[in-house]
């Protein structure tokens, strides 16, 4: 779907909805329904048949959905939008559609906990193979990419590890072999990165996060070409049933409409926090895109607007250790999840990705030390001072701290 206004400050409050045509309601109504009358048995025999455009039911398709779908196309520049019940329901809706039994899946060197458990449940019953690429170059690319490979999966920022893939260069590849990329952009949100204007397929959202912005609700949504994403709608999406509910929708259209305002604060306190961390005695390493010393920070400054609001750190010491900063916190909180007007921390090893095995944690670089840190809206100068004084709790000797 085109974009209507040049700016996404606009688009985010307006695209998709236009109140002449809802009786003058300035807020997009709640079409709190389950299912829709027909004037006539005819007319539900041609909406069934797809003769007739119209709501039927619900799980089929809704007014304020509408909307929202159409709204995530303009702001990701793709042609649909689909919405769904969470984050992983878009993630496996997407998977499923474009895999069938015996396929390969390759991904980004790193994966959100519970992408990496359906993978493993889908290599369990479908014989659906996974494997990791560095994706740093084009012949290493090449080299992972095999005949029954049906798509390429990739994070950018990953999380928790805040590497960054090269979209462009992944796609460049993938299109030379005829492969879909999906990207995962929930980190980034379509405020700091657009990866179909750098050449991706589909685009997914954990839309708990940036999108929704306050903490209050659960969805997922899907960008992409409007042919496969009308297929998934009518198939993986109707058949499996993992819709959002009107009332969800219309909380993301209302957390839309601030989202450059919140990620712009989030941005700027991240980059305030990031300053500050780099130079504590008791944390040993800090990982954020915006940092001219991160490897990847080349890739940022071509493909994201600005840095985003998640840090990940790791403490000097042990797991017991970083537990331990954690639980000298005071007002912030820990919890999973990030994007919320709360700042949010969070151990990745016991918690986000308690389920990937050893092994594969630390191809991705999660240690025991690891801290992700989802930078809030509050004032900058008391989240520094929450972090501070717990840091400097942290009793590390000069060999406790071995980087494995």
């Amino acid at each position: 779907m085109a974009r209507t206004y040049k700016h996404m400050a606009t688009s985010v409050i307006h695209e998709g909805y236009d109140s002449k045509n809802m009786l003058g309601s300035l807020t997009t109504p709640l079409f709190q329904t389950s299912t829709y009358t027909f004037n006539t048995a005819e007319q539900g025999e041609r909406r069934f048949a797809g003769e007739e455009e119209g709501y039927i039911y619900s799980r089929l398709g809704n007014p304020t959905v509408t909307v929202l779908e159409e709204r995530i196309a303009a702001l990701e520049n793709g042609e649909r939008g689909l919405a769904f019940g969470s984050g992983m329901a878009a993630v496996s809706a997407m998977l499923f559609a474009l895999t069938k039994a015996n396929d390969h899946i390759l991904c980004s060197p790193g994966l959100y906990g519970c992408t990496f458990g359906l993978l493993t449940m889908m290599k369990e019953k479908y014989n659906i193979s996974f494997d990791f690429s560095t994706m740093v170059t084009e012949d290493e690319l090449h080299s992972k990419i095999k005949s029954e490979t049906a798509c390429i999966y990739v994070e950018t920022p990953i999380n928790p590890t805040m590497k960054l893939i090269d979209l462009e260069m992944v796609a460049k590849v993938a299109k030379e072999y005829g492969i879909p990329v999906v990207v995962d952009n929930t980190f980034a949100s379509p405020y700091l990165q657009n990866p179909i204007d750098l050449g991706c397929d589909v685009v997914v959202h954990s839309a708990t996060k940036y999108i929704g912005g306050h903490g209050d609700v659960i969805a997922g949504l899907a960008v992409g070409k409007k042919e496969f994403l009308d297929n998934v709608a009518v198939t993986t999406l109707k058949d499996i049933g993992g819709i959002i509910s009107p009332f969800d929708a219309w909380l993301l259209l209302r957390g839309l409409k601030t989202l450059p305002v919140r990620v712009d604060r989030h941005c700027d306190n991240a980059e305030e926090i990031f300053k500050r961390l780099k130079t504590h005695p008791n944390v040993a390493t800090v990982y954020y895109p915006n940092d001219d010393a991160h490897p990847d920070y080349h890739i940022m400054k071509k493909q994201m607007r600005r840095g985003g609001g998640i840090i990940s750190f790791e403490i000097k010491g042990t797991k017991v250790d970083a537990q331990k900063f954690l639980n000298e916190l005071s007002f912030l909180k820990i919890a999973v999840s990030l994007g919320d007007a709360e700042t949010l921390i969070e151990h990745p090893a016991t918690m986000t990705h308690a389920v990937v095995p050893d092994e594969s944690k630390q191809y991705m670089g999660i240690t025991d030390q690891l801290i992700r840190l989802s930078v809030g809206l509050e004032a900058w100068q008391d989240i520094w001072a929450d972090l501070e004084q717990a840091l400097n709790k942290i009793n590390v000797s000069s060999d406790a701290y071995s980087k494995a």
